[in-house]
């Protein structure tokens, strides 16, 4: 695989996984961060096309309105509302669930916006640091004490968070300090919530290796410079060295997962995590 290679194909309606579930209704909201490309807008239109209300959040408001143009490309059964925030400003994830909340009965949360940078830690800027974990970790933990309250006023007192994790929250890769000690805490608020939820409330993580996203291949030319090889090395020997199956997953793969966790087929699902890393972190040569 090159670097041509990486760039995820548009996400088409065959592509899209649909789950029969009494609750994917448009009365159902499901709050989607990272709305604006790859994980969190495949997660979007997956949400929308299973019939629920989505309300998608980003900074990249162009790139929400791409989400919503695409979905109604798609014909999707429910509707996508853009809600435009940084997940950094407290009154922007308050203002984000309050809207979402006048859309219907806020019922799902999906933690999927991410950021990268690479640096050694001696090296790693803590500016850098604060922004990271302030919209990996604490805008999905303060998300998530918003969204409980509206869970629990539900006609069932039911609902469900689901956090984008990654193989790095099961072990970690040099030179991404801040992404991995979020990722190890987005697992640590996934248990806390199942652990607090009464089987009511669920929760659930989702660790996949590389996928094809804007994240990764924008962290390509940095990760080869850290390492001394080539971009084409860096994708064959660190993104797919360690992985048993030879390809990259795709942004709708991976909402996919979402849907079954938040479906009636993920009742059982609380505070597990969906490993799909092609055999990375568990197996060894």
């Amino acid at each position: 695989m090159s670097q041509e290679q990486l760039s995820a194909p548009e996400v088409t309606r065959d592509r899209i996984h649909t789950v029969d579930d009494e609750s994917f209704v448009e009365e159902n909201v499901c709050i989607v961060t990272g709305a604006a490309s790859g994980i969190g807008r495949a997660t979007s239109l997956v949400a929308a096309a299973n019939g629920l209300t989505v309300a998608a959040t980003d900074l990249d408001e162009e790139g929400l309105e791409g989400t919503v143009s695409k979905g109604e490309t798609l014909e999707v059964a429910g509707s996508i509302e853009p809600i435009a925030g940084n997940l950094a400003v407290d009154a922007d994830l308050e203002r984000l669930v309050e809207e979402a909340a006048s859309l219907g009965d806020v019922k799902y949360l999906a933690n999927v916006a991410g950021l990268q940078h690479i640096d050694s830690i001696d090296e790693f800027p803590m500016e850098i640091y604060d922004q990271i974990h302030d919209v990996m970790l604490r805008a999905p933990i303060y998300l998530s004490k918003l969204c409980i309250p509206h869970f629990r006023e539900t006609s069932d007192g039911r609902g469900c968070v689901g956090n984008m994790a990654s193989v790095h929250g099961h072990y970690v890769t040099s030179d991404k300090v801040a992404y991995n000690v979020s990722k190890f805490g987005l697992r640590g608020l996934t248990q806390s919530i199942a652990a607090e939820g009464d089987g009511k409330i669920r929760s659930f993580s989702v660790s996949t290796g590389y996928v094809k996203t804007p994240l990764v291949t924008n962290q390509l030319a940095d990760t080869a410079e850290q390492r001394g090889i080539s971009v084409d090395e860096v994708i064959q020997d660190v993104m797919l060295g360690q992985s048993r199956v030879k390809e990259m997953m795709e942004p709708v793969d991976v909402a996919n997962l979402f849907l079954v966790g938040f479906s009636r087929l993920g009742r059982h699902l609380d505070g597990g995590d969906l490993l799909f890393d092609g055999g990375m972190t568990l197996t060894y040569e």
